[in-house]
């Protein structure tokens, strides 16, 4: 399970923010990620953080800066620097306005591993800054999402950590897996809950409407646009906006994503003047963004600016134990809807059913209670079940045989009607007995 302490990590090269992540996920910490100094003030604003791991050398504004804000603002917060360009002075400022390590680049896991500790240590002698929070009383369910499972249990630990800060989030898992209800969990269960939600989805809009449509637009900004509108991002101010499919987003609009994620502002189509904006990005996807970002179809630092915090949602295959839990909430649904009553379900029925490995996830079990519950009279067995969910056996594929081979068995046949006579057997066949002899070698 996830330890309880919240880290920032600040740095503009990529690739170390990726491995400081990797390196402190392997440890079961949880990360927040920022590419400057300006993006690390936004998530300092409203997250509770126990340690600032940040570089030194960045442009614009350099992480000694950020060290000198964080000592100031948040003085109990450690802070553990790390740089590629070591100097004598540098090491000194930083030391003296409370940095507890200083590594430098490259670093060994076991050396991060180390400083973080001795980072958090120094935390834990001093007055906590922050009241630390209550551990939730363990459930079965979360907003409208159900699981007993440690793979369920981890999403909503970070649906915790995340729902009281404006902190961007990317939510990753295969289709039906119920992402859309992890950004609603989010949004509903923090403190930003009575804010409008506004839920979008990237590849049902049609490619040319989709950036009239996130942004507004101005009278006259094209053919048809008959008077100024605002868009969806305008509609989820002060609130929460989930892009679903944001892999389908076009290379225009990404742009345009990328410069309100970093300005926290947007442009009308058509329109010269910014409006500021204060709304949380929750964006999701079932592509694998790494591969669009090979093919050049999607920006590599709108990914960074995206996924300050990823939530990766496991499919229904790694988490089976909550297979009961979310039948009987389907159950208890469709039983209502359809029976007016609550609907069981046979033990048997059951056990096909925790059996399968669900390639359309929740979704997919969801549709086939909903059936079940439809078809049977107040018990679902397994006649209520779909056959591809039962058990198949698995014939030996019948396999081909060489020309040889089968004029081979066709001479074997001839000779067993003959009774071996090998003469008979070769006027059958149509050849002599010396080529007989030969094909029987």
């Amino acid at each position: 399970m996830l330890k309880k302490e919240n880290i920032l990590l600040v740095d503009d090269d990529i690739d170390i923010l990726e491995l400081l992540q990797r390196h402190l996920k392997s440890m079961d910490y949880h990360t927040y990620k920022a590419v400057s100094v300006k993006e690390a003030l936004y998530i300092l604003k409203d997250t509770e953080i126990d340690l600032l791991v940040t570089d030194i050398n960045m442009p614009e504004i350099d992480g000694l800066q950020l060290v000198k804000y964080v000592a100031e603002h948040y003085p109990n917060m450690p802070k553990l620097v790390v740089t590629g360009f070591p100097s004598v002075e540098d090491a000194s400022n930083v030391i003296k306005h409370g940095a507890t390590d200083y590594l430098t680049k490259p670093f060994t896991k076991s050396e991060l591993e180390l400083a973080v500790k001795k980072a958090l240590t120094s935390k834990e002698a001093k007055d906590s800054y922050k009241t630390p929070p209550v551990k939730p009383i363990a459930t079965n369910g979360y907003a409208d999402m159900i699981g007993n499972s440690e793979a369920f249990q981890k999403v909503t630990e970070i649906i915790d950590r995340v729902k009281d800060n404006r902190a961007t989030v990317l939510v990753r898992g295969e289709s039906g897996t119920g992402k859309e209800l992890v950004a609603r969990a989010i949004h509903y269960s923090g403190k930003f809950a009575r804010a409008p939600f506004i839920a979008v989805n990237c590849g049902a809009i049609p490619e040319n409407l989709l950036e009239a449509e996130l942004f507004g637009y101005t009278k006259g900004a094209f053919t048809g646009a008959n008077e100024n509108r605002d868009g969806f991002f305008q509609a989820a101010h002060k609130g929460t906006i989930f892009l679903d499919e944001i892999g389908n987003a076009t290379l225009p609009v990404q742009n345009r994503l990328l410069r309100v994620l970093q300005e926290k502002e947007v442009t009308k189509i058509g329109s010269q003047k910014p409006e500021k904006l204060d709304v949380r990005v929750i964006a999701a996807t079932n592509s694998d963004l790494n591969e669009l970002i090979q093919k050049k179809t999607f920006r590599e630092d709108l990914f960074y600016r995206l996924s300050v915090v990823t939530v990766e949602v496991p499919p229904l295959r790694e988490r089976t134990s909550d297979v009961p839990l979310l039948v009987d909430k389907f159950m208890q649904k469709y039983g209502i809807e359809y029976k007016d009553r609550f609907v069981r379900i046979d033990d048997d029925a059951l056990a096909v059913l925790e059996r399968y490995t669900w390639p359309g996830n929740i979704r997919e079990l969801e549709n086939v209670v909903q059936r079940a519950v439809i078809m049977c009279d107040g018990k679902i067995t397994l006649e209520h079940l779909p056959d591809e969910l039962k058990y198949k056996i698995d014939f030996p594929k019948k396999g081909f045989k060489t020309l040889q081979e089968k004029e081979k068995e066709y001479i074997q046949e001839v000779l067993l009607s003959t009774q071996g006579n090998k003469t008979k057997a070769a006027e059958i066949l149509g050849i002599n007995r010396k080529t007989l002899r030969e094909k029987l070698k």
